[in-house]
């Protein structure tokens, strides 16, 4: 609960609020705790090159923003340019803590539902560990094929080398424009000059500096697939009228009520925390309704026995252009 009350104050102005100023004596010790201890872990990571190109899919700020669906779009444009992609990530709210593949039989729990989607998604080799580094180079030995690697979520990673970073925001840009805890940002804003990239999911949110590249994606909704057959597909038009909830997992729930909003679809809106692992009694209130989700959290609920249940896949539309700097950058790296 106050967690989800803190980003909304994050988010809620484009400077500090009055209860953010109020828990400044609370807040001031971890604020400089935290700029401390990050920048000397910065400071004193040494990082691994890995033998092909690895490009870094990431954000600035906490909570999702559009990162997976972007590496999922990344993942088939480069296999459509003739490339061997493959993904790491860390995996984050699974169980486990050695470096794993992403099996067809792996489990959220075991692996994290953002890399199981990626897995489902792509049909790529995806492998998961907090060591970034360390899951790229178990990923390469399993798979000699791969020639270029996405690492999703990992721009404060330090320990994994890169050649392109693509730092990614949402309509909420950098909210406050404060660092941990007084504002949603890991790095201050000056950051975003030193990255190749920003992409923009949904429009420009933030002041890019002058040379840096940035572009936007829109995140188109799918038609609905029923929860484990996604054969079976519904239209939003087929939904109307109906008693509909809906819930969503994922680091910003808004976004996904607002997607069925703007398909002309009225509903009961239930938000969970960001990898929120369900139970049955989580989703007890949608009986007999039916019960709208997100793909994200689809993949954590396909063992649970929901009645009429609809998924909602979304496609990360992106410019050309941000495609061509890629691959223009990549085949610079490989001349070199």
């Amino acid at each position: 609960m106050f967690a989800a009350w803190l980003q909304g104050q994050w988010f809620a102005q484009r400077r500090l609020s009055p209860a953010l100023w109020l828990l400044l004596p609370l807040f001031l010790p971890l604020w400089l705790l935290f700029v401390l201890i990050s920048g000397l872990k910065k400071r004193l990571t040494v990082a691994e090159r890995l033998p092909v190109p690895v490009i870094v899919v990431g954000n600035i700020t906490v909570g999702g923003a559009g990162k997976t669906p972007l590496t999922i779009a990344l993942a088939q444009a480069l296999r459509a340019a003739g490339y061997r992609p493959g993904i790491v990530s860390r995996g984050y709210g699974r169980t486990t803590r050695t470096v794993l593949p992403v099996s067809e039989t792996a489990t959220p729990a075991e692996v994290g539902d953002e890399p199981l989607l990626m897995a489902r998604r792509t049909g790529l080799p995806v492998w998961v560990g907090r060591d970034r580094a360390a899951a790229g180079r178990a990923l390469l030995a399993a798979h000699s094929e791969v020639d270029v690697l996405l690492c999703d979520d990992g721009l404060q990673h330090a320990r994994l080398g890169r050649d392109i970073e693509l730092a990614v925001f949402d309509r909420r840009g950098a909210g406050n424009g404060w660092r941990l805890p007084f504002g949603p940002l890991r790095e201050p804003l000056s950051r975003l000059g030193r990255v190749d990239a920003v992409v923009f999911n949904g429009g420009e949110s933030v002041a890019v500096p002058a040379g840096v590249p940035a572009f936007t994606m829109q995140l188109r909704p799918a038609a609905f697939q029923a929860l484990g057959n996604p054969v079976q597909t519904c239209t939003a038009a087929a939904l109307h009228g109906k008693p509909l909830h809906a819930v969503a997992g994922i680091g910003h729930p808004e976004r996904f009520f607002q997607t069925l909003a703007d398909l002309g679809l009225s509903v009961v809106p239930h938000p969970f925390p960001d990898h929120h692992a369900y139970t049955a009694g989580d989703l007890s209130f949608a009986m007999p309704q039916i019960l709208l989700m997100t793909e994200q959290d689809a993949v954590k609920r396909a063992a649970l026995s929901l009645g009429e249940c609809w998924v909602l896949p979304v496609e990360a539309d992106l410019p050309p252009a941000l495609v061509e700097l890629i691959l223009e950058k990549l085949r610079g790296r490989q001349a070199a």
